[in-house]
Formats: C-alpha cells, sequence, structure tokens
C-alpha cells in the first residue's frame, strides 16, 4: 500500500521515492509499545537502462518519521542526479533512514552497472548462508514460552524483555526451547533495577547477549556492572560519533542501516569498532527484504546476526530474502545489490 509518493526528474538520473506500509503477521511487542504494522521509505534512482532501490525504516524513538524521511529523500534529488555519490552522502545528510534509503539504491545501481555484487564491491568474500536470530515478542511468561516452543527448532532465539518479570521470561522460554541459544533485548526498560544482579540471574539460563540495559544517557551507570553476559549497545550507539562513548560500558555494539544511515557508514563503523576490539551485532528494523539485503552485507563481518525483519510481515516483497531453517541466504540479484 502506497501512502505517499515524490517525483523529480532531471540530467542523466532521475530520483523516485514513496512510502510504503507492510502489515506485520502479528502484533510485535515491545517494551516501548506494539506495532501491527510498519511504513517504510522506498528510494529508487534510475540511469540508463539501470534502477537501484533503496528501503529505509524511520526510528520512531529518533523522533524521525516516513513523511520526514520522504522529503529529505527528495530534498538530496538535485543532488543524486547531478552525480553524489555514497561518500558525499555522508556530508549532505545526517545518519537516519532516509540517508540508508538513498545510500542502499546507490549501490545498487553501482552493482548494477559493474555487473558485479555489492559484496564483491566492498571487497569481501563471496557470502554463505548466515545464521541469524529469531525474535520472541514481549509478553507474560507463558506467552513467550509459546512462542519459544514454536521457533524451538530455530537455533538462535533473541527475546524482547521488558523490566520487572524479566528473570521469569527468559526462564520460561529456555524451558519451552531447552537447546536453543538465547540473546536478548531489554530496549532500555532496566532503568531502576539492579543490571548487576538481573545480568547474573539471566546468565544461569545460557544468555549470550543482553543489548541496551539502560536508556540512551544513562551508560555511565554501567561503568562499574560486572556482568557475565556481555552487554551490546543499540540506542545508545547511532553511528562512529558516539563510538568512543560505549568504551568500558559495553563489549559489542548493535549495527543497524537505519541508525547509522547507510551500508557506507556501516562499513566505516565496523571498521572502527572492530580497532577498538568490539565484538559486532547486526540487526534490523521491521522492513522488507529490501531494508534487510544491505544489512546482510554488514552482519556478514559480526558474531551476531539478528535480520529477521522480513519474518515478522505478513507478507514480503518478490525475490525476497530465502530463510531456511535458521539462516537466511545472501540477497538474490533481482532483489538488491
Amino acid at each position: 500500500m502506497r501512502l505517499g509518493t515524490g517525483v523529480m526528474e532531471s540530467g542523466k538520473r532521475s530520483l523516485t521515492a514513496r512510502i510504503e506500509r507492510w502489515e506485520t503477521a502479528r502484533p510485535f511487542v515491545i517494551a516501548r509499545g506494539t506495532k501491527t504494522h510498519v511504513d517504510v521509505v522506498v528510494a529508487e534512482i534510475r540511469q540508463g537502462a539501470h534502477v537501484g532501490r533503496g528501503e529505509g525504516t524511520p526510528i520512531y524513538y529518533l523522533a524521525d518519521s516516513p513523511e520526514a524521511a520522504l522529503a529529505a529523500v527528495l530534498a538530496q534529488a538535485p543532488a543524486i542526479e547531478a552525480g553524489a555519490g555514497r561518500a558525499g552522502l555522508l556530508d549532505l545528510m545526517p545518519p537516519g533512514a532516509a540517508r540508508n534509503a538513498l545510500d542502499s539504491a546507490l549501490w545498487d545501481l553501482e552493482a548494477k552497472i559493474a555487473g558485479k555484487r555489492v559484496w564483491t564491491l566492498a571487497g569481501l568474500p563471496e557470502p554463505r548462508p548466515m545464521l541469524t536470530a529469531f525474535t520472541i515478542s514481549l509478553g507474560t511468561p507463558a506467552e513467550m514460552a509459546q512462542q519459544a516452543r514454536a521457533a524451538s527448532a530455530r537455533e538462535l532465539l533473541k527475546l524482547k524483555l521488558g523490566g520487572e518479570g524479566d528473570a521469569d521470561r527468559v526462564a520460561a522460554v529456555r524451558a519451552a526451547a531447552p537447546d536453543a541459544r538465547l540473546i536478548a533485548d531489554a530496549n532500555e526498560g532496566w532503568a531502576g533495577l539492579d543490571v548487576e544482579r538481573m545480568c547474573h540471574e539471566l546468565a544461569r539460563h545460557r544468555l549470550e547477549l543482553i543489548e541496551q540495559p539502560l536508556p540512551k544517557g544513562a551508560d555511565s551507570d554501567l561503568v562499574h556492572v560486572r556482568s557475565p553476559v556481555p552487554l551490546a549497545a543499540d540506542e545508545s550507539l547511532q553511528s562512529r560519533a558516539e563510538l568512543g562513548d560505549v568504551i568500558g560500558r559495553y563489549r559489542f555494539i548493535n549495527v543497524k542501516l537505519d541508525k547509522c544511515g547507510g551500508l557506507t557508514e556501516a562499513l566505516a563503523l565496523i571498521h572502527a569498532a572492530r580497532q577498538r576490539g568490539l565484538g559486532l551485532m547486526t540487526g534490523c528494523m521491521l522492513s522488507t527484504s529490501l531494508g534487510v539485503a544491505p544489512a546482510f552485507v554488514a552482519a556478514m563481518q559480526g558474531q551476531f546476526a539478528d535480520l529477521d525483519g522480513p519474518l515478522l510481515l505478513a507478507r514480503d516483497r518478490p525475490h525476497g530474502l530465502n530463510f531456511h531453517g535458521s539462516d537466511v541466504d545472501p540477497p538474490e540479484v533481482a532483489l538488491w545489490g
């Protein structure tokens, strides 16, 4: 369903952009609320016979909106049509979904013109199928156990947590999926709780990673936390600008293209984070396979991938990513890159 559109053309390139709405397969619940659909911004850049496509999901907790992202994309039409490239976007636009949509479209266009895959252009090896987490929405322990039981054949489950009662939630999931690997996302929900005690409690259930226990801005409270489970910065790390702030507080970062503003920045962030000794997780927002395909390329360099966005939707795009078992295959040329 298209909710908005815009077209601007001139010169050798033309840029179009639109807002699309995609329904979720079931209510998607996290600590901040429930989503039954996601609105994404799609950018398309045409040059000759080639069309590059990119998708961005505006992040509501960053005060972004589909309408603002669409306007931001179209505002760059003169620069894009004059030949601006991905490096130029880093100076022209702030991080966010709009830049991600344009950056992804430019990667796709470059790959089509060159007749090469994006990972080759990025200097990365030929990819293989990748293990991805599958998300268990926040709910009561019984509700989360039911979700986990249905997904217990999957190798890696990601639990959405919310604060009080999280220990019971994790215990219930572990009982329902005794052989699955578990990671968790607190979504800033542990304010006012004893974080170190919670980490030790959850470690009993073989949790491998905990994302963002405290709200962004409260990270200094983690300096003295001794957690047996590695902590990962999500909301507290948008792009390279915040990288220094997470050192000594987190051992992992969660790279999301809609936060950092595209694969170009993501690759630079990953390189900088690895130099600082940080572990890497690559995540995604609710999105179709077009939004997740560039994240697959970033995730090739990390320890954890959380790329199940399309699985949480009622339907996906044609030529969508192929999920089989616990793995996801590299994107097809017909989809992206």
